[in-house]
């Protein structure tokens, strides 16, 4: 099967986490092997990267979050959910603001690549 389709059905999947909670960790499981499976075929994928640093940030672990979205950042992606996602990390991990307005400015400009997704924000828990 091509990247292009296991990277869309992967976005259809993470969508159906918030339907389906009772099985939140088994669908990460799964989104995180597929990923990688990915990774390893393609290792500069960046829309798989910038995917995996969604579900770990998704998971808590942001540190692992912000390896991957670093590494689609310096492989050069232009797309806006690398930066929100940089974005909502950055909050996450508390750090100082000057750190992540740069992205913040740059995702207004950018467009959405229809393979990603947004890390979860949940602006009540800051």
């Amino acid at each position: 099967m091509d990247i292009k389709v296991r990277l869309e059905n992967l976005k259809k999947l993470q969508a159906k986490r918030w339907e389906n909670e009772d099985h939140w960790d088994t669908i990460n499981d799964l989104l995180i092997k597929e990923l990688d499976e990915i990774l390893l075929i393609d290792p500069k994928n960046t829309a798989a990267l910038i995917n995996m640093g969604a579900v770990y940030s998704d998971m808590g672990e942001n540190a692992k979050a912000l390896e991957h979205l670093e590494i689609a950042l310096d492989l050069g992606s232009e797309d806006k959910n690398l930066y929100i996602n940089l974005v909502i990390v950055h909050v996450y991990l508390e750090n100082h603001q000057e750190e992540y307005l740069e992205y913040l400015e740059t995702a207004e400009e950018k467009t959405e690549d229809p393979l990603t997704f947004k890390a979860y924000f949940d602006p009540q828990s800051h």
